[in-house]
């Protein structure tokens, strides 16, 4: 077996991973790029921007996630449901010594990385693929762990996507993300999605960071010329990235955070930016950040007669994706921490076309919206969907990848807020003056002035209004913002049929609460 670039002291035998053809560890950029173009895996364009495609799955496979539950160990500490189906310790073991035999005289690619920017709570976590670009990927999104390379790894992550699970083994499909705690290992196999990777990273934060009185975060964060830092929560397509990469600020991180005793701190190093619809006008940043060597393109559409990539075209799938360092950015935070938020700002991309464009949340409020995670799908958009948006809620944002109850985590944010005296916002990243297909999404420029007169305290001093039906305070004026778009109910021609919309959506609210019984 030949050996090459950097290996760790600790070899992938302890894994029980030999018998390869080679093995290529810790490539920087440059290197894997040419072995991607050695392998033929992907395209490179002419900045040397990697183009990958994932082919069947462009996105997670929610279905095929499991935890391992040694001997019903963990019974009263995983939340066990369709997010985390259970499985049993010998399903694993049979299963990696199947993956073991399928790597022998393969070439793999390993790098050891470091996942959270704290010198108490960051994890030595070494992923192993069987393509260079997925190698790509993981050097972009995390950072580079120079210094631990003599240990053993916190946990091991083991992408093998040309392997599909045999029927005997019981599981929903050929492809499984499996997390098993106990071993400190992480098996994804059957796709080639990266977000795979990245989070199942997140969900093993997300399990063992509470225990610290640390709440991990979906989230992007920023911090202001004064030191003042602020948090963007919000499902996909809401605005995370948009928002936080802003040039009046530095970026702290795009996706994924703890929040700790001593402020907050990103666990990866790099963004993994939804890219569909993607103009320079608008997200100057972002767009730059994409176009330069070693970020990876996944299902984006590109001609490589004319070396041009078209972000408008969903054709492969609306879920088009850009990984790159944070060192792209302009101007990011190179610590990749900061203090404790003065500012947090939950985003819904509401297609009903009711709430407002932003309000204040009191501390019943930040409990409730945030167990909420609410969101909006478009009408038309997915089989299925129908003519009216479907309403989709996210418990704390990031549902799908807490292996605790969602209370954990809420009891833990309110702790922190109220600890720091931290203002919390609703904000409303979609539509105004009616539901989508009728009113129009609001405008990038009037949501970017809302959040930066929130964050400098600018609403302080204006009127205050509780609205009728959801019971948020509405600002009545906002600078640069017309004052009529901060009334919902003001945006609609019909007041009747927004009413009705309105009532509509908030009970929807209600019987999702009333579900999670909490």
């Amino acid at each position: 077996m030949q050996i090459l670039g950097r290996p760790g002291a600790v070899g992938t035998e302890v894994l029980g991973i030999s018998g390869q053809e080679r093995q290529f560890w810790n490539l920087n950029q440059d290197e894997l790029i040419q072995r991607i173009i050695i392998n033929q895996e992907c395209d490179v364009t002419g900045c040397k921007a990697v183009v990958a495609k994932t082919g069947k799955f462009t996105g997670r496979s929610p279905k095929d996630k499991y935890i391992v539950n040694y001997h019903k160990k963990y019974d009263d500490q995983i939340a066990w449901g369709e997010t985390n189906q259970p499985i049993e310790p010998e399903v694993i073991q049979a299963l990696f010594t199947e993956i073991q035999s399928y790597l022998q005289k393969k070439d793999i690619y390993i790098q050891d990385m470091l996942v959270g920017q704290h010198p108490e709570y960051g994890k030595h976590v070494r992923i192993i693929t069987e393509t260079a670009w997925h190698s790509l990927f993981a050097r972009d999104l995390f950072v580079m762990n120079e210094s631990g390379l003599d240990a053993m790894p916190d946990y091991s992550v083991v992408h093998v996507p040309g392997f599909f699970a045999d029927k005997k083994f019981g599981l929903h499909s050929g492809t499984f993300v499996i997390l098993d705690f106990e071993q400190r290992l992480v098996l994804i196999g059957g796709t080639s999605y990266a977000g795979e990777i990245k989070k199942a990273v997140f969900s093993i934060l997300n399990r063992i960071l509470p225990e610290h009185d640390v709440l991990p975060m979906h989230c992007s964060a920023n911090i202001g010329a004064k030191g003042d830092s602020a948090l963007f929560f919000g499902l996909s397509g809401t605005g995370k990235t948009t928002l936080s990469s802003d040039p009046e600020r530095r970026l702290i991180g795009d996706d994924e955070h703890g929040w700790g005793k001593d402020g907050v701190f990103n666990f990866e190093g790099g963004c993994y930016a939804k890219t569909i619809g993607l103009q320079q006008k608008y997200e100057p940043l972002i767009w730059n950040a994409c176009l330069q060597k070693g970020t990876v393109l996944e299902n984006v559409v590109y001609d490589k007669e004319t070396d041009r990539i078209d972000f408008n075209d969903g054709s492969i799938t609306e879920n088009t994706r850009a990984a790159y360092p944070l060192e792209n950015i302009l101007n990011y935070e190179p610590t990749g921490r900061g203090p404790h938020p003065s500012n947090i700002f939950f985003l819904s991309a509401d297609a009903f076309g009711v709430l407002p464009p932003i309000s204040r949340l009191d501390d019943d409020q930040v409990m409730y919206y945030f167990l909420a995670g609410f969101t909006a799908k478009l009408a038309g958009t997915e089989l299925g969907l129908g003519k009216e948006p479907q309403a989709t809620f996210s418990a704390c944002f990031g549902a799908p990848f807490l292996p605790l109850s969602p209370k954990v985590y809420a009891n833990l944010l309110g702790k922190l807020t109220h600890q720091h005296n931290t203002r919390v916002w609703l904000v409303n990243t979609g539509w105004s003056g009616g539901p989508f297909g009728m009113g129009s999404r609001i405008k990038l420029p009037y949501t970017r002035a809302l959040i930066k007169a929130a964050i400098n305290n600018n609403l302080a001093s204006v009127n205050w209004y509780r609205d009728e039906i959801f019971h948020l305070e509405i600002p009545e004026s906002c600078p640069n913002v017309p004052d009529e778009l901060l009334n919902p109910a003001l945006t609609w021609s019909d007041r009747q049929e927004y009413l009705e919309k309105a009532n509509y959506l908030a009970g929807l609210f209600e019987e999702n609460h009333a579900s999670m019984n909490i």
